[in-house]
């Protein structure tokens, strides 16, 4: 294999012959064919973006079968989680070394045997278990499908629609996942939000060995102590994180020893991952991916997205249903709009980036959803679902609309098609973990802020009072005072959600300064194999 040239930072000629195959392939597929590649990336990450949520719905059902308890039934979501989020950089150098096609084949086919066994579960482990499996599939899945995108669709207009709906797909996939548990919890049984992904994944490994090209295994060795070190450290930080929240009952649980330990071995192992990645010839996270300063501006916004979206998503599910008192299947129709919303914004800005650059959608972007979500934190038990619910959420949705497709653009800008993997994988994980620390963050605050709501409102009436209730009466008081305590508290949380939009917005301006120019100009093969 000839030696890449050197990174210079600018976009470089192809010279190799796998390079050119890949391009001339990308550059000369019949527009048909182009179609199915992108229908079956776009179906892969929306398999794998939702089925973080579609679970949710099932819960209660899956509590009633398998006999779970409280505090265990969160690992249920959570154990997808942290497979997920601990190997999402091994899966996407595994694609750069072995060849994308293939991981992205091997992780879709793996997730659907997991999913199809979970289906089948008669006891907590066997589902968790199962869970587990489709978290490392997902892993594999889905940042060799980002990169995919990178070597499939010649730049420019082809390659910015495809990542519009990429962008869909990805920033969606957890309203989908909602609306998609509740239909299917409510006209089936709660094992086929499982069963589902079987011929979905069937279908699109089969496709993809017809209508993906097959990138070139590279020379090169794994980095395990990399690997161990990175993917230990992350899972650990996923974990911590996800138990660290303040339940609802207001009990903090940051000081947790289990917390405390997880995050103090995680900071040690990601620091251990971070010296080894620098010294290491084979490095799993090569220095030169992050050495862009709007590259790993990217990364940081990608942090931010993570962080206010699935944080938004977990309190308004919990709101929608136990303050308005909507069904599964309601809920997740009320997220329609924002779905709509989503595609639509995705599509806008794949058409303007081209026009105007991808800083521009990003901070316009980020600056919306900060509206949208501060508008959002005005919601209260008496409000009413169109303005007090759809318009926020249409808001919000527009914004992250237009950040997504120039952010998975910027990522991948200037970066060649041996680190391509790399790259979007640590773009979904910077999600991943974001939306860890969002469940923790939103989490400590929103319920902390309940619990205070509701000792100040029994104060209140106790001082108050002039007779006991009993009875009916005493249950309708008790709702008023919950319903209006979670009101406060998701609020503070969606005031915080708005405050890590704009952040993302700081970040935009900071270090954000690739030109049209540049992304008109990407070249997927330009950087250097080692």
């Amino acid at each position: 294999m000839s030696a890449s040239p050197p990174d210079t930072g600018q976009p470089a000629a192809l010279d190799g012959a796998s390079g050119q195959g890949v391009s001339n392939a990308a550059q000369s597929a019949p527009p048909r064919r182009l179609g199915l590649a992108l229908a079956v990336i776009a179906t892969a990450q929306l398999m794998v973006v939702l089925d973080a949520t579609i679970v949710n719905v099932a819960l209660p059902h899956i509590q009633t079968a398998l006999g779970f308890s409280g505090t265990n039934l969160e690992w249920v979501v959570n154990a997808y989680a942290l497979a997920f989020g601990g190997l999402l950089l091994l899966g996407g150098r595994s694609g750069d070394l072995l060849g994308r096609r293939r991981i992205f084949i091997f992780g879709i086919l793996l997730f659907s045997l997991a999913s199809l066994l979970g289906g089948f579960a008669t006891d907590q482990a066997w589902l968790l278990t199962a869970r587990v499996v489709q978290g490392i599939g997902g892993a594999f899945a889905a940042p060799t499908a980002l990169s995919l995108i990178a070597v499939t669709f010649p730049e420019g207009k082809p390659r910015n629609r495809a990542m519009g709906v990429y962008a869909a797909m990805s920033v969606s996939g957890a309203a989908v996942g909602l609306i998609a548990g509740g239909l299917l919890v409510q006209y089936a049984d709660w094992r086929w939000v499982l069963f589902v992904n079987v011929p979905i994944g069937l279908v699109v490994a089969l496709l993809a060995t017809r209508v993906l090209p097959e990138s070139q295994r590279r020379r090169g060795a794994f980095d395990f102590p990399g690997a161990i070190t990175g993917s230990l450290g992350l899972g650990l930080l996923v974990y911590g994180l996800s138990n660290a929240a303040t339940s609802q009952n207001g009990v903090s649980h940051w000081g947790d020893t289990k917390v405390v330990v997880s995050l103090v071995a995680a900071v040690v192992l990601l620091v251990a991952f971070g010296v080894i990645e620098a010294r290491s010839k084979h490095a799993l996270v090569p220095m030169r991916v992050l050495r862009s300063r709007d590259r790993s501006g990217a990364y940081l916004i990608s942090l931010c997205v993570g962080t206010a979206l699935f944080g938004m998503f977990f309190f308004l599910t919990i709101f929608v249903q136990e303050v308005w008192g909507y069904s599964p299947l309601r809920t997740g129709i009320a997220y329609l709009p924002m779905v709509v919303t989503i595609m639509v914004a995705s599509g806008i800005a794949s058409q303007l980036v081209a026009r105007i650059g991808a800083r521009p959608l990003m901070l316009a972007g980020s600056l919306i959803a900060t509206g949208g979500l501060f508008w959002l934190s005005r919601l209260n038990e008496q409000s009413h679902y169109v303005s007090g619910l759809m318009g926020p959420m249409m808001v919000t949705a527009l914004g992250m609309g237009l950040i997504f497709v120039p952010l998975s653009l910027v990522a991948l800008a200037k970066v060649g098609d041996s680190d391509a993997g790399v790259a979007s994988s640590l773009l979904n994980t910077g999600q991943q973990v974001g939306g860890s620390i969002g469940l923790a963050i939103l989490g400590t605050v929103a319920w902390s802020a309940v619990a205070n709501n509701i000792r100040a409102q029994v104060a209140a009436a106790a001082k108050h009072a002039t007779a006991h209730l009993t009875g009916a009466k005493a249950a309708a008081a008790q709702k008023v005072i919950t319903d209006h305590a979670i009101s406060v508290g998701f609020a503070k949380g969606y005031e915080v959600s708005a405050g890590i939009a704009l952040l993302a917005l700081i970040i935009t301006v900071i270090t954000i300064r690739v030109t049209k120019e540049d992304l008109a100009g990407i070249n997927p093969m330009a950087a250097p194999t080692d």
